[in-house]
């Protein structure tokens, strides 16, 4: 992207998606995984400590282990906790590591209390969006759901999951992400992505902040499908986003299910072990808008059963 890989569809996308969720600058990488690897060896070294939620995304762990900082975990969503891994460190620099959207359970961070920790401690906080970004806030995002803005924050967001393209922004202040687009090796290194990558992402917001956007109709599915669960008597995680969790237990017995489920034309991914902690293996229901009303009957009606 440094010699010659940046185009004007790049730059584009990147104008247009920090507009779309409120920051001041933004940085297109290959993916969300090379994102997160980027932006923690770019921000952290030796001197630095890394805190992450126990059930982060597995790229926040090796962005973290890759940058050589140490790495200090926090019982899952427990600001509290987190605060006193902050208050006992003598690190030169701090950053805050989570997703904001977790994504096998669908539930939120306690962002806005994970924010003020680090304004205290003078931490950054960066937030891995992955599942919130067309989701949450009218689709732009968990920080815009929650009313948070920061210069603290560095906000990574991909484009493979609800905005149907490939590779992820890194989106902050505009000197963070300078120092992101000279030091971060995962963008520097890498082959820039195709144009046609920049214009999808353009289309997506475009698709979004539009008139027909699909938002409120993902939601009504998703408020459907809890519902029918609920007069079913079929027990789901505390979520309202697309992630519905229905945690089975034995690994076995979640596969067999899922089996059942696509016997019936139902496609309901098994989650096991090392994804998730043993006897918590469960079917990762995932909601989309492009679902109609009689898909989440069926779904629902077909769980039951099965």
């Amino acid at each position: 992207p440094l010699v010659s890989g940046h185009s004007r569809a790049h730059a584009d996308a990147e104008r247009q998606f920090a507009a779309f969720v409120g920051q001041p600058r933004a940085l297109l990488f290959g993916s969300g995984y090379a994102a997160n690897l980027g932006i923690l060896a770019a921000l952290c070294d030796r001197e630095a400590e890394i805190f992450g939620d126990r059930l982060d995304h597995a790229c926040l762990i090796d962005g973290a282990l890759l940058s050589r900082a140490t790495l200090t975990r926090y019982a899952h969503g427990d600001a509290a906790a987190l605060e006193e891994r902050l208050s006992a460190s003598k690190a030169a620099t701090k950053v805050v590591a989570t997703d904001a959207v977790f994504s096998m359970d669908g539930d939120v961070a306690p962002l806005a209390a994970l924010l003020a920790a680090c304004g205290r401690h003078d931490a950054w906080l960066l937030v891995d969006d992955a599942h919130g970004i067309g989701v949450l806030g009218g689709g732009r995002g968990t920080l815009h759901q929650l009313g948070l803005a920061s210069e603290r924050i560095v906000y990574m967001a991909t484009l493979g999951k609800a905005l149907g393209g490939y590779g992820a922004f890194a989106c902050g202040g505009s000197t963070v992400v300078e120092w992101l687009l000279q030091r971060a090796r995962t963008y520097m290194f890498s082959t820039a992505l195709p144009p046609a990558c920049g214009a999808v992402a353009s289309a997506a917001i475009g698709v979004l902040e539009g008139a027909g956007s699909p938002v409120p109709r993902l939601h009504e599915r998703i408020a459907q499908f809890r519902g029918a669960c609920t007069r079913r008597g079929i027990p789901l995680g505390n979520s309202v986003t697309t992630i519905q969790p229905l945690v089975v237990g034995e690994a076995a017995a979640a596969l067999a299910l899922s089996q059942r489920l696509l016997e019936r034309g139902l496609l309901v991914p098994a989650i096991r072990p090392p994804t998730v902690p043993a006897n918590t293996s469960r079917l990762r229901i995932s909601i989309s808008a492009a679902h109609s009303a009689a898909d989440i009957e069926a779904l629902a009606a077909a769980l039951e059963t099965a």
